[in-house]
């Protein structure tokens, strides 16, 4: 006999797809149908639109076959978001009422929607890059005080939500998952290669992520002009995989620290595939983390990774088995530890094996699609109502 679907409405407040909005989008499609004793989940994505055009997690949602709510908004702090919001959701009636970032948080509380849906807030992680940041990190203070059940990724994450007021015994922790690693065809890599001009032979030190200050570029930068005073270290290219505001500061320093011939940005691209695929070790010079996608990519392809002690990453890495770690805001400590894995290649290929071996046993999506869908399952049970129970109410 069929199980009643579980009907989770997700409010996110996004004009991109960001690394959090793919997870949504990926295992809502995976949850549509049942498994293992687990009933299907049907999610919808509501998401604010300024103007008449399409962004683009409105045609990821669209391509993705999901269901997709707009609510129209003239400006970041529109009353009138208010009362279509509160329709929408009514009209919904969603089993479990989900919210991906503060502000959505702090709507959902404005509305007092808590009182009528099971709601599930889901934490990334705090940043303080500018006061409209810190602002909305304070909100989350008032906001979560009536949320049902957190999702965060990682115990440093949860930490800082026991201190602003979330009870311990409401928060769970759901580290990310990764697709099994599909090595692109030789000729995409050598195009890439010869993109950058690495040249042949050069070890490539590779790090993506967002040129934020908080991801640590700079220190990665200042490391590399340490390594290369290095004795016996080979000829290598840091390649920087990502965009953002940091952007021009880093050129300066590459260029300040005479760098030019060392390290190279290559901007956001759409598939990594053929990064990872040229790449020697991959690092990791955050300041902070959650669950970091390129800690698991670079397992998934079966690197070696030289990362910063923060966040979940020593949740995920096992020390020396499969990935170094150093302390955060010590490029002097990255650049020996780098060092390290260059010149040793058994160590190399003892921990990229050992990486990838980990990311099929513990990171896997049909892994992490289980682990959601019970806790879905657990949430609505814990109401004391059935999924059929809240549809028929």
């Amino acid at each position: 006999m069929s199980q009643q679907p579980i009907r989770v409405l997700t409010i996110i407040e996004s004009a991109s797809v960001t690394g959090p909005a793919r997870n949504i989008l990926q295992f809502a499609k995976m949850m549509r149908a049942g498994e293992g004793g687990l009933p299907p989940v049907e999610v919808t994505i509501l998401t604010h639109r300024r103007g008449q055009q399409e962004n683009a997690l409105e045609v990821a949602t669209r391509e993705a076959g999901l269901p997709l709510i707009n609510i129209a908004e003239r400006g970041r702090w529109d009353r009138g978001v208010l009362p279509q919001l509160e329709k929408a959701i009514r009209e919904h009636s969603p089993d479990i009422l989900e919210t991906r970032n503060v502000k959505a948080h702090f709507l959902v509380r404005k509305l007092g929607l808590q009182r009528a849906y099971p709601w599930v807030a889901w934490n990334h992680g705090y940043t303080a890059m500018n006061w409209l940041d810190r602002a909305y990190t304070q909100l989350d203070r008032w906001s979560l005080r009536e949320v049902y059940r957190m999702v965060t990724m990682c115990k440093p994450f949860a930490e800082k939500l026991v201190r602003i007021g979330v009870p311990r015994e409401k928060i769970t922790i759901l580290h990310n998952a990764v697709k099994p690693f599909l090595a692109p065809p030789e000729e995409e890599v050598l195009r890439v290669r010869r993109g950058l001009a690495v040249g042949e032979g050069e070890a490539v030190i590779l790090s993506v992520g967002r040129l934020s200050s908080e991801k640590g570029h700079a220190d990665l930068i200042r490391a590399g002009a340490l390594l290369a005073k290095m004795p016996d270290v080979p000829a290598f290219r840091i390649v920087i995989v990502g965009d953002g505001p940091e952007r021009e500061s880093i050129g300066k320093l590459i260029s300040k620290l005479g760098m030019e011939q060392r390290a190279a940005l290559a901007g956001f691209q759409r598939d990594t595939k053929p990064y990872y695929a040229m790449a020697t070790l991959v690092a990791l010079p955050s300041h902070s983390e959650g669950s970091p996608n390129v800690v698991l990519e670079a397992m998934a392809a079966g690197l070696p990774i030289a990362a910063n002690k923060v966040g979940g990453v020593p949740e995920i890495l096992e020390e020396g088995v499969t990935g170094l770690m150093v302390p955060a805001h010590k490029p002097e400590a990255m650049a020996q530890t780098i060092q390290k894995l260059l010149l040793d290649h058994g160590l190399r290929a003892r921990i990229g094996s050992a990486a990838r071996e980990r990311a099929l046993a513990d990171y896997a999506p049909e892994a992490y699609r289980r682990k959601l869908l019970g806790f879905y399952r657990e949430t609505l049970a814990s109401t004391g109502r059935t999924a059929w129970q809240a549809i028929a109410d």
